[in-house]
């Protein structure tokens, strides 16, 4: 996460030298140089953490058992380690509003990896409603859960998008540090 950070202030400070103020150190918090307030700010607010939170709820599992899940995407521990700490920091700097645009983007990737991964799978877009497959047909982790399918993936990709679009808002470490 450290050095994300430090290539986005790099490339941001760089941009800047070159006199392009709409692609200034602002760029760390989003692609939009306003920070709306009011309702939606309010709006933003309740994306950006919701969305945070259940990164960190993704992540941590993932973190904790790095070579089980790196086992059972048959891919190497190094990329599941990367991912599971960009859900995990990613998420904490999303619910606070810090350096947003930078998080969403390596999050951002691991959500396109996971859609290439279904896809490469054969899973659908839409698995169909678990209560409509025969008892026998399908059965997830422990006996229950929600059939294989890429579009949990794609609308975090929708999220992450519309913040790293939109920003954080006014509620936000980023607003306070880049200014309103």
């Amino acid at each position: 996460m450290i050095y994300q950070f430090g290539l986005g202030v790099a490339i941001a400070f760089f941009l800047a030298a070159f006199n392009f103020p709409q692609l200034s150190p602002q760029l760390l918090s989003s692609l939009s140089p306003v920070y709306p307030d009011g309702f939606p700010g309010l709006a933003l607010l309740l994306l950006r953490v919701s969305l945070g939170w259940l990164f960190i709820l993704h992540g941590y599992p993932k973190i904790t058992h790095l070579q089980q899940w790196a086992e059972s995407l048959k891919t190497p521990v190094f990329l599941c380690f990367l991912s599971a700490a960009s859900m995990l920091g990613g998420g904490i700097f999303l619910i606070i509003g810090f350096l947003t645009f930078l998080s969403t983007l390596p999050i951002l990737c691991s959500m396109i990896f996971a859609i290439y991964l279904h896809i490469t799978g054969s899973k659908p877009f839409v698995a169909q409603d678990p209560y409509l497959i025969p008892q026998e047909q399908y059965q997830g982790a422990l006996g229950q859960g929600e059939p294989p399918s890429w579009e949990k993936a794609f609308m975090y990709c929708v999220m992450l998008i519309a913040i790293a679009v939109l920003g954080p808002g006014a509620y936000s470490l980023d607003a306070t540090i880049f200014g309103r």
